[in-house]
């Protein structure tokens, strides 16, 4: 069980928030809108501030709990998903541009679930 913190909560509602503008525009839309493309820059602007915050908790003492590159890989790869997505919907305007945009809002999620696990 993890311990619910400001930043995990703060990118839960993030996440959230993507990913149902997302599913909604693949519902409504032919193509990604701006405020799909919104949600994956908002996920990302949180993902460089959760690294950020994180940089600084280890710095401060607060290690994580169990495998530190665990911990950074899944940071990571997390980072490089909605830039993928963002950049996706933008090439390529189909409505399966919203699913990327949403599938990416979903798996940023677990994986900020899975770092808030790791770390504590």
């Amino acid at each position: 069980m993890i311990s619910l913190n400001g930043f995990f909560i703060a990118g839960a509602v993030i996440c959230a928030l993507a990913l149902v503008v997302a599913v909604i525009a693949t519902a409504i839309r032919k193509h990604p809108d701006d405020w799909a493309l919104i949600g994956a820059a908002a996920t990302e602007l949180f993902l460089v501030v959760y690294g950020i915050s994180a940089a600084i908790r280890q710095i401060g003492g607060n290690q994580v709990q169990s495998d530190p590159v665990e911990f950074w890989g899944y940071l990571i790869t997390a980072l490089v998903m909605p830039p993928v997505a963002f950049f996706w919907a933008i090439s390529e305007k189909s409505r399966w541009s919203n699913s990327v945009l949403a599938a990416s809002a979903a798996v940023t999620f677990v994986m900020l679930f899975r770092m808030e696990q790791i770390w504590q």
